[in-house]
């Protein structure tokens, strides 16, 4: 029961909080980006496919997902003390910038596609796995509003990282994080072999698909 309503309130509760994060500064926020760029590149766009893409991503999933790191609520022995000094403008900074890059098109692994459409748009009511765009919509662009973040064109190698760290619990932020909880349900059923395809597949999508 209160699980259901913790679900009930969310969106509500995230709308108000990102309307009380500061407001960034894409300027100040590019001349911050300097101790990301060896990572995730000086325009988002990392060069190493395990560590996430930030272009084009939400500002307020991004700012949120500093905070998280800097506060000791998700933890990364590498991202930790890159963001440990950071200011609450330093943070709305840096996520405006990363906002306002453009994303760098990819390719899903054409093998792979027809398994990974099928999860992402449809599911697999059997096994309770929910189609992948009911949260984060048709072609990857998620819902800033509910906290869901942009899967297009994100690195395939990133999102396994991440939906097999779901499938062991490892990504939980704590027990109210209600969107975590959703990602563990949904990835504990899916096989390797899906969590391979579906994140190909989100790799290799496009706004206008």
């Amino acid at each position: 029961m209160q699980r259901n309503m913790i679900k009930l309130l969310m969106p509500a509760l995230l709308l108000m909080s990102f309307n009380l994060m500061a407001e960034g500064n894409v300027d100040k926020g590019q001349s911050l980006s300097g101790t990301c760029a060896a990572c995730h590149g000086m325009d988002g766009n990392s060069v190493n496919p395990i560590w996430p893409s930030l272009a084009g991503q939400h500002e307020a999933y991004l700012g949120r997902q500093i905070k998280l790191f800097r506060d000791g609520q998700r933890e990364n022995a590498m991202m930790a003390p890159m963001v440990a000094s950071l200011s609450d403008q330093d943070v709305a900074d840096l996520a405006a910038y990363f906002a306002a890059q453009k994303l760098k098109l990819k390719a899903a692994n054409p093998d792979s596609v027809e398994l990974g459409r099928k999860i992402y748009q449809g599911g697999d009511k059997e096994r309770n796995i929910p189609a992948c765009m009911s949260c984060h919509g048709p072609t990857g662009q998620g819902n800033p509003l509910s906290g869901y973040p942009v899967l297009a064109n994100q690195h395939a190698a990133y999102t396994v990282i991440q939906l097999k760290a779901y499938k062991t619990g490892k990504s939980m932020v704590d027990k109210d994080d209600v969107n975590g909880q959703i990602m563990a349900d949904v990835a504990r059923y899916m096989t390797e072999e899906e969590i391979d395809a579906v994140a190909s597949y989100v790799q290799g999508l496009k706004a206008a698909q």
